[in-house]
């Protein structure tokens, strides 16, 4: 191809252009991206041939600008898409998109309307996700983020009221598997036990880590009380975003037991169902019409292979 020619004549990198899928919004931002990316080469091209229509400087300029706009979108899409993603991501990655879009700079020139656009569009499809209790309870659960991420304060009060009553239920859980324990043959009470014991470079790196520098001006550090657990837990800083919440709730079991107990039943909530999609494509894949006596054991195990190999692979 002539495209490619040029490439080899300007030392740069022998790749096709990307192509737009009606499907798939992400596409058009690659498809974007790859025209940028070519840019040299595509102006080179036109000055040799004669085609329909060009692209201006501003034209080029404004892609530029939409592509900064656009790239945290396909960020968020690709870590919530993953197969390690939980639930607890999706509140704080749309306060970020709602941030990032509401801020206004000097580089928002012929793309103020997008970002409004987008804004909007953000606002409207996610207006209540801060008011289900799953998504709510995830998050506060979670020491990366908990209440610093939710945009009102009656969104963190029902939200910490949701959490309270799954407490008040593994509590209640809790007591009844002791007491069964204990006295096997006698019918457990139903009662809540309160006493205890005490004890590329990501593009939104930045605004996550500005959203909790301002809320944690907000909160200081409280003496442990388990019948405090909530409050306490909400009052220390949060972690680091390279830490594990897994180990962190496994150092503070002991201290936050009703919480820790409780995380462990929310923290593990994928945050969409496209792996489990992905699961069904490789199912399809493997059990088709030419494979179509292989037993359900094999296939299970082939599945297994096909998903978890790669990992295998890198220990």
């Amino acid at each position: 191809m002539r495209l490619e020619d040029i490439q080899k004549d300007l030392k740069m990198p022998t790749k096709r252009l990307q192509q737009d899928v009606a499907t798939r919004w992400n596409s058009t931002f690659y498809m974007v991206e790859s025209l940028l990316a070519q840019k040299r080469t595509i102006s080179a091209y036109g000055a040799d041939h004669d085609l329909p229509a060009t692209l201006t400087a501003n034209q080029w300029a404004l892609l530029e600008k939409a592509v900064t706009v656009l790239a945290p979108f396909e960020e968020v899409t690709k870590q919530i898409s993953s197969s390690t993603s939980s639930v607890v991501e999706v509140i704080p990655s749309v306060t970020v998109l709602k941030w990032l879009l509401a801020r206004e700079s000097q580089e928002d020139t012929g793309i103020k309307t997008m970002k409004t656009t987008l804004l909007e569009a953000v606002k409207k499809r996610f207006a209540t996700i801060e008011e289900e209790p799953l998504y709510a309870v995830a998050t506060l659960l979670d020491p990366h983020f908990k209440d610093r991420y939710f945009s009102s304060a009656d969104n963190i009060k029902h939200a910490k009221d949701a959490l309270t009553v799954e407490m008040e239920k593994t509590e209640k859980s809790t007591t009844v598997a002791e007491t069964i324990a204990e006295n096997p043959k006698k019918t457990p009470r139903m009662e809540v036990q309160v006493g205890g014991s005490s004890s590329r470079e990501s593009s939104l790196k930045g605004l996550f880590e500005e959203i909790l520098q301002e809320h944690d001006e907000e909160h200081g550090a409280g003496t442990t009380s388990t019948h405090f657990q909530l409050q306490t837990y909400m009052m220390e800083q949060t972690i680091s975003r390279s830490d594990s919440p897994f180990q962190y709730w496994a150092v503070n079991r002991v201290r936050f037991p009703s919480l820790a107990a409780t995380a462990a039943k929310f923290l593990c909530a994928p945050g969409t169902s496209v792996d489990s999609e992905r699961l069904f494509s490789t199912a399809s894949n493997i059990v088709d019409a030419r494979r179509n006596r292989l037993g359900g054991e094999r296939a299970e195990m082939l599945i297994f292979l096909k998903k978890n190999l790669p990992l295998l692979l890198k220990l």
